[in-house]
């Protein structure tokens, strides 16, 4: 049954298309999830089993954890899915006709949709830079735990600039021991080398404290070299053994200062390898704006009525967006081997989009 909206007037038009957009998008969450889980379940219940994996910890730390983390991967899809869904529904009973021939535009008729998408997109800014951090922490601890072995609990040929021109190596690191073996510190100077710390043992205390046994202090002044010796020594080296072992897997363990905080550091050092990082840090900021876009998309698509009906727009609807996490995926591998920048990476995916969204928009029955 159309709905006749020169009657509800334009506030109660804005109220029920953000109730069923809103609606829509929570309920393909829970029913696309709940499959999810289901999936999820039975491919790892051997796993909690054979590792005695508590029935609070698999809720609790897994599941509760497992739930936002893919909530946020898919938001994208959901959002399309949504607006397809009901935008079709609205669209078949001729409501989206109703609606412009009342007098309102069709610009006009996205101001509730862009209003559901930045509640959306403000949810997935929170969710992917603070809340699922954290999560993923709990969620990489319990596979570890009661899945499979993930963590590593040594290291071995550690390598990094500490500090401008001051490099760092250990041969072999034991997280157990907090304890490292055949350690080097090197001191440059316009690419001079001018220090060389070596001892046999490093060992950590606590935060950028060390202590070394049985090192050897070299320093070199031009043609001149004195050295020093000693059994133990307390040292400061900017550097804690968690860094041994951040990988670019890790990057979705930090919120988004502590990813800022971390880039910043990197860069101070030097360091070069950080696109996955940086990579992972841009998406928190696109990956959230793509609902507009997704939204942009949806509506102009479907709004128009089709022989098919709904079928047409939802299986056009996934396409797409099947073809937006594709296209994610491939620039971040771009990113990562160097082949394209971070930002860039994190971006196309979001501009491509946008320009099908406006020409969409443009074909769109006004």
């Amino acid at each position: 049954m159309a709905i006749n909206f020169r009657k509800i007037g334009l506030k109660k038009l804005d109220t029920y298309i953000i109730g069923k957009f809103l609606g829509t998008y929570f309920y393909s969450i829970v029913l696309i999830l709940s499959i999810s889980v289901v999936f999820d379940l039975t491919e790892k219940l051997d796993n909690f089993f054979d590792n005695n994996a508590p029935l609070k910890a698999i809720i609790l730390e897994y599941y509760a954890n497992f739930i936002p983390y893919y909530m946020n991967v898919f938001s994208p899809l959901f959002t399309f899915i949504a607006v397809i869904f009901f935008t079709s529904k609205m669209a078949g009973n001729t409501e989206i006709v109703a609606i412009l021939a009342s007098g309102v535009s069709f610009r006009r008729l996205m101001m509730p949709y862009f209003i559901s998408a930045l509640l959306i997109s403000s949810l997935a800014f929170v969710l992917g830079g603070y809340v699922i951090p954290h999560a993923s922490e709990k969620l990489i601890n319990f596979e570890d735990k009661y899945v499979r072995k993930t963590k590593l609990d040594n290291a071995h040929n550690v390598q990094m600039q500490v500090e401008k021109g001051v490099i760092l190596y250990i041969e072999r690191y034991e997280v157990a021991q907090n304890t490292g073996y055949r350690f080097s510190l090197e001191k440059f100077e316009k690419k001079k080398l001018v220090s060389r710390l070596t001892a046999e043992t490093i060992h950590w205390d606590s935060l950028h404290h060390w202590t070394i046994t049985n090192y050897l202090q070299r320093d070199f002044q031009g043609m001149r070299e004195s050295i020093r010796k000693g059994i133990t020594m307390d040292t400061v080296i900017r550097v804690q053994p968690m860094e041994f072992f951040i990988t670019t897997a890790q990057s979705v363990q930090l919120n988004n200062t502590e990813l800022k905080n971390y880039l910043i550091s990197q860069r101070n050092r030097g360091v070069g390898n950080i696109q996955g990082f940086e990579d992972e840090y841009y998406k928190r900021f696109s990956l959230p704006l793509a609902a507009f876009i997704m939204t942009l998309i949806g509506v102009s698509l479907s709004s128009r009525k089709v022989r098919g009906g709904m079928g047409i727009h939802l299986g056009i609807g996934l396409a797409l967006s099947s073809f937006y996490i594709l296209f994610s995926t491939f620039s971040t591998t771009f990113s990562v081997s160097g082949l394209m920048s971070p930002m860039l990476a994190a971006w196309l995916p979001n501009i491509t989009f946008l320009i099908i969204g406006i020409y969409l928009y443009n074909k769109a029955p006004k």
